[in-house]
């Protein structure tokens, strides 16, 4: 009964860490997901007419962003200037405190995966 409980705890730990270690931010400096849209429009609470352009910047900044990932050279800069790229169209579709709360949810995926771009 002892060996029994010690493999159960050794399993639970070991399962417990794999997913932890799964939820830390990569080193890799890679963006390799899309942004949901239906999601972003429901946190930002956007009109039709928003969603449909956010939905194209979206589009147009992972487009940037894999090409940046794909890059032998200016990697770097090319991440940079997709993200303030992206910022910039933003600011453009949304209001003040949408383009805030977009600001703030984009830096803190692009922490997530490992990317900075405040150079």
């Amino acid at each position: 009964m002892k060996r029994f409980g010690l493999t159960v705890m050794a399993v639970l730990c070991l399962s417990v860490a794999g997913y932890a270690a799964g939820n830390q931010p990569t080193t890799e400096k890679k963006w390799n997901g899309n942004i949901s849209v239906e999601k972003l429009s429901k946190y930002l609470n956007l009109d039709s007419k928003q969603s449909e352009e956010v939905a194209n910047i979206c589009e147009f900044f992972t487009e940037q962003m894999n090409r940046a990932n794909h890059a032998k050279k200016n990697k770097e800069q090319m991440m940079r200037n997709a993200v303030y790229g992206n910022l910039k169209l933003m600011k453009k579709t949304l209001d003040a405190k949408q383009y805030a709360n977009y600001a703030r949810v984009l830096n803190v995926t692009l922490q997530n995966k490992g990317i900075k771009i405040d150079q």
